[in-house]
Parts: C-alpha cells; sequence; structure tokens
C-alpha cells in the first residue's frame, strides 16, 4: 500500500478509527511488524483498551501477524503497562496495545513493545514502515532467518493476562491499605477492572467510577483530563483520595480529600522525596521542559539531580536508561519507574504514592509548591518559523532574565499541530498572565 505520510509518531500510529487507521492498514501493519522480526516464528501478544473499534482492530492486526507467519495471542481489554509486563514475563517477541489512550472513542491506535517490554525505538518503527510502504519482504524472509514463505501462524486467545497483571502489581507493592477508601476514575477504559482489583486486593474500600465502559464513553467527561467529578465525589464520599486515570492506563492524576487535584509533577515529587530520604533512589528524576519551577526548587531541597528532556514519556525512558535512573515522568501524569516496568503505569504510580503517604492525606504531604503558571497556544501558519524569530527570542530571553530564581519562561512549537506553546511561571497568577499575554502578542505579531 502506498503511504502518504509518516505513520508512527510519539506514540505509536493513532488516528480516526474506520478511515485512517482502518482493517486494511491494521492488518498491514501486523505483517510488517512480524516481517521486521527475526524470528523463526514470532509470538505477538495484543492487548486493547474498551473502544468500540478496538476488537476490529484487534482482528485486523491479528490477521497480518498470522498472515506473515506468527501467531498472534489476544490478550483482550488490559492496561497498556500489561503489555510490557507480559511481552517480557511470557518470553514473547512482540507486543502490540491497540488504544489511543486519552483521545475520544473515535480514534483508536497501534503501539508495539519489544521483547524487553520497551516501546519500539525510532529505527524499529522505521523498519516496520518501510516494509509497509514495499509491500512486504514476502519469500525473502525465509532467507533472512524469519518465517518459512508461504507460512500461516495461529490466532489464539490468551487466558489470565490480567491475573498476571495483577500479581506483578502484589508483589511490587506489598502495602496494606486497610481501613483506606479510595475513589478510582477508570476513564471508562482499560484500567476498569485492573485498578479496582488491585485495591480491593490490598484491604482498600474502592468506590470506582467510571468503570462501566460501552465502547464510546471511554474519556467522555471522566478520566485523567476530565477531574472534576472525581473531585466531587472525593469531597463528598469521605475518601481518603481519588486517583484518575486515562483510558489506557499508562498515565493518572490524584486528587486529595478536599477535592484538590494533584498533577504529575506533584506525585513525582512526592516519590523522588520519600525515596531520597529512605537512601532508596537510584540516581536522580528525569522530568521534561513542562515540568513546574516549584518542582525544580523542592528537588533542590533536598540535593536530588534533575535531567530534563523534551516533552515525550518516550523521551524520559530514553534518558533514564542513559543515565540508569529508575524514577521520571511527565506533568501530565506519565509515571515511570523503571523498577517495576519500562513505560508510564498509572496503577503502579498510584501504589507509589499510596506507599509515600503511609496513611497521610495528600492535602498535607505537600511535596512541593507548584508556582502559578499561563500557558498560551498561538495559532501560526508555519510552527517551524519560530526557529528564526529573532524578535520572539529576544523577548524571551528578556522576560526569563526578569524571572530568574523565582521562575522561567517556555515556548516552544507543537509537535503535531500549528501552534506555538508559550508558558510563563511566577510569584503569582498575575504575573504569570502578564508575561504570557505579551510574548503571545508577539508571536502572533511575527508568525501569525
Amino acid at each position: 500500500m502506498q503511504l502518504e505520510r509518516k505513520l508512527f509518531g510519539t506514540d505509536g500510529v493513532r488516528g480516526e478509527a474506520g478511515t485512517f487507521l482502518n482493517a486494511e492498514l491494521a492488518t498491514s501493519l501486523g505483517r510488517a511488524a512480524v516481517e521486521s522480526l527475526p524470528a523463526e516464528r514470532p509470538q505477538v501478544l495484543i492487548v486493547r483498551d474498551t473502544r468500540e473499534s478496538g476488537p476490529m482492530l484487534e482482528a485486523a492486526l491479528a490477521a497480518g501477524i498470522a498472515a506473515a507467519g506468527g501467531d498472534a495471542l489476544l490478550g483482550g481489554v488490559l492496561p497498556t503497562p500489561a503489555a510490557a509486563i507480559l511481552v517480557k514475563k511470557l518470553g514473547l517477541d512482540l507486543a502490540a496495545v491497540v488504544s489511543a489512550s486519552h483521545n475520544p472513542y473515535r480514534d483508536n491506535g497501534i503501539k508495539f513493545f519489544s521483547a524487553a517490554g520497551t516501546k519500539l525505538d525510532d529505527e524499529a518503527e522505521a523498519r516496520i514502515e518501510a516494509l509497509l510502504a514495499e509491500g512486504g519482504r514476502g519469500p525473502d524472509r525465509a532467507a533472512e532467518g524469519g518465517a518459512t514463505a508461504g507460512a500461516v501462524g495461529h490466532v489464539r486467545e490468551l487466558n489470565g493476562g490480567l491475573e498476571d497483571y495483577l500479581r506483578a502489581l502484589e508483589s511490587a507493592f506489598p502495602l496494606d491499605l486497610a481501613g483506606i477508601r479510595v475513589a478510582l476514575d477508570c476513564a471508562n477504559g482499560a484500567t476498569h477492572r485492573a485498578a479496582p482489583a488491585i485495591f480491593e486486593r490490598l484491604g482498600a474500600e474502592v468506590d470506582a467510577i467510571a468503570a462501566e465502559p460501552d465502547g464510546r464513553n471511554i474519556n467522555d467527561g471522566c478520566g485523567s483530563t476530565h477531574l472534576d467529578n472525581l473531585a466531587a465525589h472525593v469531597a463528598s464520599s469521605g475518601a481518603t483520595i481519588g486517583f484518575a486515570f486515562d483510558g489506557d492506563g499508562d498515565r493518572v492524576l490524584a486528587v486529595d480529600s478536599s477535592g484538590r487535584s494533584h498533577d504529575g509533577d506533584e506525585l513525582i515529587a512526592l516519590v523522588a522525596r520519600g525515596r531520597a530520604a529512605r537512601g532508596e533512589l537510584q540516581g536522580g528524576v528525569v522530568v521534561t521542559v513542562m515540568s513546574n519551577y516549584g518542582f525544580h526548587r523542592a528537588m533542590e531541597e533536598d540535593g536530588v539531580e534533575i535531567a530534563v528532556t523534551q516533552v515525550g514519556d518516550r523521551y524520559v525512558l530514553d534518558e533514564l536508561r542513559r543515565r540508569d535512573w529508575a524514577l521520571g515522568g511527565e506533568q501530565s501524569g506519565h509515571i515511570i519507574d523503571t523498577g517495576f516496568v519500562a513505560t508510564g503505569d498509572g496503577i503502579a504510580a498510584a501504589l507509589m504514592t499510596m506507599r509515600e503517604l503511609a496513611g497521610r492525606d495528600l492535602a498535607a504531604a505537600e511535596p512541593m509548591v507548584k508556582l502559578p503558571q499561563t500557558l498560551v497556544n498561538v495559532e501560526v501558519a508555519d510552527r517551524e518559523a519560530i526557529a528564526g524569530a529573532t524578535a520572539v527570542w529576544e523577548a524571551v530571553e528578556r522576560e526569563d532574565a526578569e524571572l530568574e530564581g523565582r521562575g522561567r519562561v517556555l515556548l516552544r512549537p507543537s509537535g503535531t499541530e500549528p501552534v506555538v506553546r508559550v508558558m510563563a511561571e511566577a510569584p503569582t497568577a498575575e504575573e504569570a498572565d502578564a508575561v504570557c499575554k505579551r510574548l503571545a502578542e508577539l508571536v502572533r505579531q511575527e508568525l501569525g
């Protein structure tokens, strides 16, 4: 098939289900993924979230895998990190996740994990995309050590995947949560069984909300991108804490007993400070350029080293591996502990949070003091033109110098939209707003 654009983005292949991401493309991806592997009969796990397009894409992906001589193992509805754990635990060659994360139900996606339980690197994705563009290797694959030409693989269900994932969580986080009431917003997504189950096993009383998926209600007014319902429930129910997952379960945000929300920066800070105090922090912490300035001040107070990457959990993981550190993540709630799994895991991050709280209210933990932050997205004709906008960068330098030691300015083009993101953090919301307004207006003048 002919490709008109680069397929793989920062988190696999994603688009509207049935139009861009249709059965033909899913089948071709499955075939190309198998053809990219050296194994004679590749074993490929497939898991998915709860979107109505999931079973169709799962079947098409499995057909492509089998047509190329691999075996497709259908794990059903499981959180994304479960795929990363199972592919490694079961000694499989590849895992595929059918999900569009926090996107609405009309979208879907396919992303791959290697045998080591990590997202495929750029080189591996490029190989798959090249094979897709070429229509596959066909008979040549056998000569290169792959499956025998013309061989057809099997498609079968993999039973027990959920239980294996729960056991891994229970082993890594042997907590006693008896007497604690926890509210869990499962986004009507992939965590709707796993999250309540593990918290109940550990003794917690669980209020599960948005845990009745119907194929179309995933992320619909619920989950980590819509905290209002969870905040209201926690504030009125007597729950000690609430956690909100996204549709595929690789990110989480929290709500304290008063209904106030806490983002990924705050949860990472809580875990990092606790581990550092116990001498358990492996190296330092990796975060992205979007992390709040208050996070940096909190880590500095505790002598915790920080490394900063561009936005994207894959870049956080790359830096963690490069430095041989364990903990990192994003403000959005992607939190990675490589000691458990080498990808974001919302349920694991929630359990890490419970460990550090040790019965305390999250409202009283105060792992960091967030600076007021203002973010403006400025629509532009060409987002790449920002690189040569001298007047804008001179203004950024002036504003940043004015905020030195008190806050910061960040300006960057979006990776997917015709937008330049302008962010300012300052001791007061008024100052952050004013800085952001001045810079955003200049960007409009120069590039709009």
